[in-house]
């Protein structure tokens, strides 16, 4: 592998992660992630580390938008992205499942370990299933479009990985 593929696959997670944001946005339209009354874990997180995320807003066709959560999901999803398809390069491997296998390890990993351990979300053992079912659904579908870009983008830029 030489530079060039390293830098066409982080540009492929960039524009991967940009899209499949949205995608994860999406699933929880159908199926929200925890109960009204729980506070979204990306607004904890800028909470502890001392920005007002109720501060974090616009009006949007008269309903208040938190940009704070919404930059916290995009910027996980862009900068996972990137590591998922500079991995890939490495070790293709990582790749398994188109992708989904990386999904449900980042489902794990950030519901499971550190969202609990710095309290912005309860433990494993707290949630209701109605949450792990909207997280990974939601994190599966993302992973796998990001997958497909990377696969499609890979392919078009470096022929020489066919």
């Amino acid at each position: 592998m030489n530079a060039r593929d390293y830098g066409a696959a982080a540009l492929a997670g960039f524009i991967g992660g940009n899209v499949s944001s949205f995608i994860k946005w999406g699933t929880e339209i159908p199926f929200p992630p925890r109960a009204p009354d729980r506070p979204l874990p990306p607004l904890e997180m800028l909470d502890s580390i001392g920005i007002d995320a109720q501060q974090l807003t616009y009006e949007y066709s008269q309903h208040v938008i938190n940009y704070g959560s919404g930059l916290i999901h995009h910027g996980f999803s862009i900068v996972f992205a990137m590591l998922y398809c500079l991995l890939v390069i490495r070790y293709p491997r990582a790749a398994l499942w188109q992708g989904v296998g990386f999904g449900l390890l980042v489902t794990v990993g950030f519901h499971g370990v550190i969202l609990p351990v710095f309290h912005w979300a309860p433990p494993l053992w707290d949630l209701p299933p109605e949450e792990w079912m909207s997280e990974t659904v939601g994190h599966l579908l993302w992973m796998w479009v990001i997958e497909v870009i990377r696969r499609d983008l890979l392919q078009r830029w470096l022929p020489h990985l066919k």
